[in-house]
């Protein structure tokens, strides 16, 4: 990911307001995941895993504050060996943005969980991005439509689960504008949310073929059941149907 793409969004206004939102996000998506291995892939200036409670965090990027220096579309880990993978708009700064994709559902454990967030091209912000053009961050980025992205996810049976929408006001460079119409803001997840300036996206990795093994409580309570009544009915028939006393000799007349 781009340099400059974390510059604006940590010194710019419009980025500062689209951060506060996105860490919002974040904070809630990851807070119930668990695990032992949790990776930040891009924007490692940014502190997107502070709300979840795993033990192991690492911050990957292709430059930058990072504790591993890679490409995204090619990580240094292991398969399966990942519990969550959040990727703060890494698909929008990338030219293989299903070739990333492919990585992190290679080093995802099985029902494991990847949230990423991305620029929806069907909003204000992709209106000011067919205005402005494209030279600037973050108009650069490639702004990938929601339904393309779950329709990737679910080729790779990385499996929808839940989402948000964030940054629903008008794309003003000033933030005294934006605040302006914070009203569109608290009334946006009910009225637009499609139209928000931002998705998020929670995928869970499902594998083919697996099925969960639940413990034969019922049935060996059954079983154990079985054998007491069976002993029941033994000491029964050995007390109506003995014709002998306790000292083995036939009982009198």
């Amino acid at each position: 990911m781009k340099n400059s793409f974390s510059d604006w969004l940590t010194s710019s206004e419009l980025g500062r307001y689209l951060l506060e939102r996105e860490q919002a996000y974040f904070d809630r998506a990851v807070a119930d995941v668990f695990g032992f291995h949790a990776v930040q892939l891009g924007l490692p200036e940014v502190d997107f895993l502070r709300a979840n409670r795993i033990p192991w965090q690492c911050r990957v990027a292709a430059s930058g504050p990072a504790h591993i220096a890679c490409n995204p579309e090619q990580l240094p880990f292991e398969s399966r060996s990942l519990d969550l993978l959040v990727m703060p708009h890494v698909l929008d700064f990338t030219t293989v943005p299903h070739q990333v994709l492919r990585e992190a559902e290679r080093v995802l454990m099985p029902e494991g969980r990847l949230i990423l967030t991305g620029f929806n091209p069907v909003s204000l912000w992709g209106v000011r991005r067919l205005i402005q053009g494209r030279a600037a961050v973050p108009w650069s980025g490639h702004f990938l439509s929601l339904v393309r992205i779950k329709d990737w996810l679910t080729l790779l049976e990385l499996e929808p689960a839940a989402g948000g929408f964030m940054a629903y006001a008008p794309p003003f460079s000033r933030c005294d504008w934006v605040q302006r119409f914070g009203f569109m803001e608290r009334a946006g997840d009910r009225w637009w949310p499609l139209a928000a300036g931002v998705y998020g996206i929670e995928a869970v990795k499902r594998q083919r073929g697996m099925r969960l093994i639940l413990p034969s409580w019922k049935q060996a309570k059954a079983k154990a059941g079985l054998a007491v009544a069976a002993g029941n009915e033994r000491h029964h028939s050995h007390r109506g149907y003995d014709t002998t006393d306790q000292a083995g000799q036939e009982p009198r007349q």
